[in-house]
């Protein structure tokens, strides 16, 4: 932007997007976003499906391929940093109908998860005050969350920080108090050493057909890693905290989440009941609650439930950010109305944070109209992510090879993924996999209202795209024609001092 256009923007009262975030707000931002209810409650109901060691490996087998989906996009994102990232970057080196597709899926995604979050935040305070009613909380985590959002980018990193940092120092606990139980120095129970590894049918449950199942709840367990490439666009320096929030991260998240089934499958059987419970209500059906309490942690239900509580205003924060930043990137692209591009004097799309904060809470509503509507609103969500990451797969494909054939040499990319191609194909093929298996047994016995719970996410999704490709008779890029600058529409940065 011009210093002419700058100071019209100002004596207009614009402004531009702040690179404010640094590389400790990067790390836990995507560390947060791939802890939460997936770890602390469903990772119990993995256990019970695959048994010990089957699922220790379908979660391994998910962690590599979200490992390289991070480094896939993180290779575009050290290219061409931008708010709106994959979205983005399926318009410039796919199809401009991928891109808003896209776009629009994985804005829809994360506003109607911030109404699932703010409902299931007033879930859990009512463990603590179950007479009065849930909506009052959750409307007090929606206002939390829009004005932490409002005040800056900064604010909202410090925040996600902290938040993170919680659910972090409580998985390290978790993990030392279970290996202290398992050689039998805590829990008065003598060593319990690896005897439930061997239990009736484990280690492994239900055979490939046990793993498969788990990469389900895996997969859903891992979403929100991708943040990190919403987040670039507004980093001080993306060159280097991209790969550097990458690569701490990728093995933060594998080590915290095997280390923590390893713990959970050594003290509790897969039999156990209480591991089928995947309802935050049952907190004290939490396999870490279960864990804790026998420990001789007299307080580990109030524990747990404060830290689920953190860990789904975490989720709801990022919601907030990451749909505010890709309806903004997709007004800057001309895929929504202009005034959604509007950024004020602190550097917050405004008028994409109120936008978005009026379709969550109309989505919230909806579960007091009827609970059907409300289902089926979460259910066209559901495979939102996953279809967003295999955007991300197809647009790293495409980048590379773009990159090549116009005569570049990977050497000038300041940080590469590893193992290309296989790291993309692999992606999505995994993805593609798993989206056919949300619900085999809805096919099975053709319960078609399942199937379109489901499912709904992947119609919406080719009815975005078809819709733009005729309208605008858009074709797939040619690779020689790529537009490999490293600017996008959508890219207005305002640098801003880091204290360091």
């Amino acid at each position: 932007m011009t210093e002419h256009k700058q100071a019209a923007a100002a004596s207009q009262g614009e402004g531009q997007i702040k690179r404010s975030l640094e590389t400790r707000h990067l790390t836990m931002i995507a560390l947060g976003g791939s802890i939460g209810t997936g770890l602390f409650i469903a990772s119990g109901s993995a256990i019970s499906t695959a048994g010990p060691g089957g699922s220790l490996v379908a979660y391994f087998i998910m962690g590599i391929m979200v490992y390289f989906l991070m480094t896939s996009l993180g290779e575009m994102a050290t290219y061409i940093p931008v708010t709106g990232s994959f979205a983005a970057y399926s318009t410039k080196f796919v199809d401009p109908a991928l891109g808003f597709a896209m776009g629009w899926n994985y804005w829809f995604n994360w506003a109607i998860t911030i109404t699932v979050d703010t409902t299931t935040a007033g879930i859990v305070m009512n463990f603590w005050l179950p007479k009065v009613p849930s909506w009052i909380f959750s409307a007090i985590v929606m206002v939390l969350i829009f004005l932490i959002n409002y005040l800056s980018v900064r604010s909202y990193g410090e925040t996600e920080y902290w938040l993170a940092l919680v659910k972090v120092i409580t998985v390290g606990v978790f993990v030392i108090v279970g290996l202290l139980m398992i050689v039998g120095i805590i829990g008065g129970q003598g060593p319990i050493g690896f005897r439930y590894f061997h239990y009736k049918d484990a280690p492994f449950v239900g055979g490939i057909q046990g793993i498969v199942s788990v990469f389900l709840v895996a997969g859903f367990s891992f979403q929100g890693t991708e943040l990190i490439g919403i987040t670039a666009g507004e980093s001080a320096t993306p060159e280097v905290s991209v790969p550097k929030a990458i690569k701490s991260t990728f093995w933060r998240i594998l080590l915290f989440y095997l280390l923590s089934i390893f713990v959970i499958a050594c003290i509790l059987p897969y039999t156990d009941k209480n591991l089928l419970s995947q309802d935050v209500r049952h907190v004290t059906m939490s396999p870490f609650t279960i864990v804790f309490h026998r420990a001789g942690l007299a307080a580990a239900a109030s524990v747990m439930n404060a830290v689920i509580l953190t860990a789904v205003l975490s989720a709801a924060n990022s919601g907030m950010y990451a749909s505010t930043r890709m309806l903004f990137s997709q007004a800057q692209e001309g895929y929504a109305p202009k005034l959604f591009s509007h950024v004020n004097k602190r550097g917050i799309p405004i008028n994409a944070l109120l936008g978005t904060t009026v379709i969550a809470l109309l989505a919230f509503l909806t579960q007091f109209v009827g609970k059907d509507a409300y289902n089926y609103l979460i259910g066209a969500s559901g495979l939102c992510g996953f279809i967003a990451w295999l955007g991300i797969a197809i647009s790293h494909w495409r980048f590379r090879r773009a990159f090549i054939a116009q005569g570049h040499s990977v050497k000038e990319l300041k940080y590469r993924a590893l193992m290309f191609p296989f790291g993309p194909i692999f992606s999505f093929i995994l993805c593609v996999i798993v989206m056919g298996g949300q619900n085999i047994d809805a096919f099975i016995h053709m319960d078609w209202s399942n199937i379109a719970i489901t499912y709904m996410a992947v119609p919406l999704f080719l009815i975005l795209f078809i819709y733009y490709k005729v309208r605008y008779h858009t074709h797939m890029i040619p690779l020689e024609k790529v537009d490999l600058s490293r600017r996008t529409k959508s890219e207005s940065f305002e640098p801003e001092e880091i204290d360091n």
